[in-house]
């Protein structure tokens, strides 16, 4: 039996990897360097109300195709603490990552957009919310322990 069904076996293991796109040295490295991963920041609002703390845990991310990236993500954030499978754009700017999303709509969170730049360890950009919030957010990644 098992004769039988290892040809199919393989073949079905060979287009799971055909399925998978080719990374560049740059992809592979953001991939690394964001899977395993809490950002662990703050983020500021537009009125002016001050400074509150950020934190996001990836456990994963991985290349879907073209700028088209999954984030298997925690959100922590304003009393929601959420677990789901994100899937964001990509842009690059020479060497460094830009995560990317407009109007992205997050059950139970909202409607949101923002630019983030990932560099050395750390992340920066600005968010904005369908309710007319928005701000900046930054902090570090870091690794998570195993």
């Amino acid at each position: 039996m098992i004769l039988r069904i290892a040809p199919l076996l393989l073949l079905v293991g060979a287009l799971a990897q055909e399925s998978q796109p080719a990374l560049t040295p740059d992809e592979k490295e953001f991939q690394e360097s964001m899977s395993g991963v809490t950002l662990n920041g703050h983020y500021t609002r537009k009125d002016g109300s001050g400074l509150s703390d950020d934190k996001y845990t990836i456990d994963k991310i991985s290349k879907v195709k073209g700028d088209l990236w999954r984030f298997e993500t925690r959100v922590q954030y304003g009393g929601h603490d959420l677990k789901m499978p994100i899937e964001l754009q990509v842009k690059w700017a020479g060497d460094t990552p830009v995560i990317t999303l407009t109007n992205l709509s997050i059950p139970g969170m909202g409607s949101f957009t923002a630019r983030i730049v990932i560099y050395k360890g750390q992340y920066a950009g600005t968010w904005s919310s369908a309710k007319g919030h928005g701000g900046q957010l930054f902090g570090n990644i870091v690794k998570n322990a195993p």
